[in-house]
């Protein structure tokens, strides 16, 4: 056997993806990483099965820790848009989270685009600035925009605590600064010569950035706009104190209908996992559309 095809030998076995390569950089021995893989599902799918079988089982049975339900019932699912009130709950979270989502989504890509393509004087103050206001907790931040916010409508005559575009300000807010970051990640990776390209076609500024620097962020672009939806879903604090009950969101509909419910002899435990199961079906949703988005726009500059 000559040396070259011993050579083409072992290329093709190691080629990228090959089964080969795979068994080589594992970490773990198939069994062993089988078994961690079993593992880490279970921790996540047995408390989402027993959240699912406690939604269809009486309240006096999740009472005594019935695991599976003695009658299955799907009264819990009928009864909590009328109990914990959570139809206006989820309508305001899709309105109040979906255009936070949107706006940071498309004011980060043009931000990020200005402070990697262009220099000029405190580019690099505004950056570090945006890594500055992600380690700022939020609960720290909490007084002051409640007085801001009221002082508005004492100054300024307009009312924005208990709005809804009130609580679009203070989610927007705290998603632009991580959303600008993930897209500056993601723009350093692009190359240049697409961009010098267009301009030799004659290519302005905003037509590079619509025609050539929005096609190929999308995975940024998903990834910036699914975190600041989660930051709008899933807040309890802000929404809960500045809110009123006709624009409360649906994590403080859960949070009343629960703290109510308490006062019982028996709680509804039923109508709680269901009204938890249909809050987190959004969720679920946007992430298995999106999720090749995702896996790119997180490994996004990884790798040069």
């Amino acid at each position: 056997m000559s040396t070259s095809t011993a050579i083409r030998r072992d290329t093709a076995t190691f080629r990228p993806g090959s089964r080969r390569q795979h068994e080589v950089t594992r970490l773990l021995p198939t069994p062993l990483l089988v078994i961690v893989i079993g593992v880490l599902a279970a921790i996540v799918l047995v408390p989402m099965l027993y959240i699912f079988l406690a939604s269809i089982n009486t309240d006096i049975s999740v009472a005594r820790g019935d695991f599976w339900p003695a009658e299955v019932t799907f009264e819990n699912y009928t009864k909590i848009w009328t109990s914990v009130g959570l139809a206006n709950g989820l309508m305001n979270s899709v309105l109040v989270a979906g255009s936070t989502a949107v706006v940071s989504a498309a004011v980060s890509v043009s931000t990020a685009y200005v402070l990697v393509r262009y220099q000029f004087r405190g580019r690099l103050t505004i950056l570090r600035g945006l890594l500055a206001l992600q380690s700022i907790p939020g609960t720290l931040m909490l007084l002051p925009v409640f007085v801001l916010f009221s002082s508005a409508a004492t100054y300024l005559g307009v009312r924005v605590i208990g709005t809804q575009w009130g609580l679009f300000l203070t989610y927007l807010t705290f998603a632009l600064p991580f959303s600008t970051w993930v897209m500056v990640t993601y723009l350093r990776g692009l190359p240049r010569e697409l961009e010098e390209a267009a301009r030799i076609d004659g290519a302005s500024n905003l037509g590079v950035l619509f025609r050539i620097i929005l096609p190929l962020s999308w995975p940024g672009i998903v990834v910036s706009g699914i975190f600041a939806f989660l930051l709008g879903w899933n807040d309890v604090l802000f929404a809960s104190v500045m809110t009123r009950p006709e624009s409360q969101t649906a994590a403080v509909a859960l949070q009343v209908f629960g703290s109510s419910a308490e006062g019982g002899a028996i709680p509804f435990y039923g109508q709680m996992m269901a009204s938890a199961l249909v809050c987190a079906a959004p969720v679920v949703i946007l992430y298995l559309i999106f999720q090749r988005y995702l896996v790119g726009g997180l490994t996004a500059g990884g790798v040069k």
